[in-house]
């Protein structure tokens, strides 16, 4: 058949169908272009190539086109079970939840953002990207405008099947525990096209298990076994024993009062907290409604004996997003503690 080349302008004039074809295909290197010659000039008799020959060379091109890409960029899974891989590593990133912004500045990324959603405040030099918007008002025109070669967002955002439909690289991750944060950094790690990755997401990963001991260290003796109420968010909203928080709260040695098969974050009313009667409320935001004011509530040894933690906005960023920053939340929680447990 005499085809020298997988890539180029084929001797019968062809167009190289690897060079103006996907974009995720690369050309196929030069000992392997010799080897896919050979074995058409032998399988198919030699001499001018045929339509059949052509076809055939160029399915095998393919073929070894995308073994090459499998081989130098791997295949992850985002939390949707959808394959992930990029033709090269991103370098123009638009985050829009913030734990994933702050977990790609961890990795040592963060130069590759963009663009995130209002929320997203760490590090402080993510405050001056473009703000793009919440979790259900996006601006998508104003996300295209940005020209992003990958989108990190949650799986159940709103906006994902539009970005999708324009073509525009997605990775859908939104971890609820600890299991799966750890899972989230790994793959992006990879899809960063970080070299270790691995070892790089273990690095960041062994910051939050050391930071996690040193809480466990802190806590007053007086505060093992005790139970806690933690109000993730605005609403009623409470951190079970499967979330993230609940995992943290359980490796301090305190008990939650939030059982897991409720979910990881169940909306409960002020009445059900009164029945469980906690030793100790932490409120992961600002309560906008004073505590006494919640049926009940007085009546709550723990309100009466001043052991309730609410956090400044700061601290409650640290505490409700699941990344890198959990060992972090860990130690806020054990200093919650010692406040409510004074020697």
């Amino acid at each position: 058949m005499g085809l020298s080349s997988c890539t180029g302008a084929s001797p019968n004039g062809w167009p190289n169908m690897l060079e103006h074809g996907p974009q995720s295909v690369r050309p196929v290197p030069r000992a392997r272009r010799s080897l896919v010659g050979w074995m058409l000039a032998g399988l198919l008799g030699g001499g001018k190539p045929s339509f059949l020959a052509r076809v055939t060379g160029f399915a095998v091109c393919l073929s070894l086109g995308h073994l090459a890409l499998a081989a130098t960029n791997p295949v992850v899974r985002d939390d949707r079970g959808e394959v992930v891989q990029l033709a090269r590593a991103p370098q123009r990133i638009v985050t829009l939840m913030p734990a994933l912004a702050e977990s790609v500045c961890a990795l040592g990324a963060c130069d590759r953002l963009v663009g995130t959603d209002r929320f997203t405040n760490w590090p402080a030099s993510l405050k001056a990207l473009p703000k793009l918007g919440g979790m259900d008002d996006v601006s998508l025109e104003a996300l295209v405008r940005l020209k992003p070669d990958l989108v990190l967002l949650g799986r159940s955002a709103r906006l994902l099947p539009r970005l999708m439909a324009l073509g525009i690289p997605v990775m859908a991750l939104e971890p609820l525990n600890q299991t799966q944060v750890q899972h989230s950094l790994q793959r992006l790690a990879v899809v960063l096209g970080l070299p270790e990755p691995d070892q790089q997401a273990a690095k960041v990963w062994q910051q939050v298990q050391d930071q996690l001991a040193q809480a466990r260290a802190a806590m007053p003796p007086q505060g093992k076994g005790a139970s806690v109420y933690f109000e993730a968010g605005s609403g009623g909203y409470a951190a079970g024993e499967s979330s993230f928080i609940g995992e943290l709260i359980s490796a301090l040695g305190l008990r939650n009062v939030v059982p897991a098969h409720l979910g990881p974050f169940p909306q409960l009313s002020p009445e059900w907290v009164l029945r469980s009667q906690p030793d100790l409320i932490m409120m992961g935001q600002a309560s906008l409604d004073p505590l006494q004011r919640r049926p009940g509530w007085p009546q709550l040894v723990a309100v009466q004996q001043g052991r309730v933690c609410q956090f400044t906005a700061e601290q409650g960023d640290v505490l409700v997003r699941p990344g890198p920053r959990m060992g972090e939340a860990a130690l806020l929680m054990a200093q919650c503690a010692q406040r409510s447990w004074k020697p």
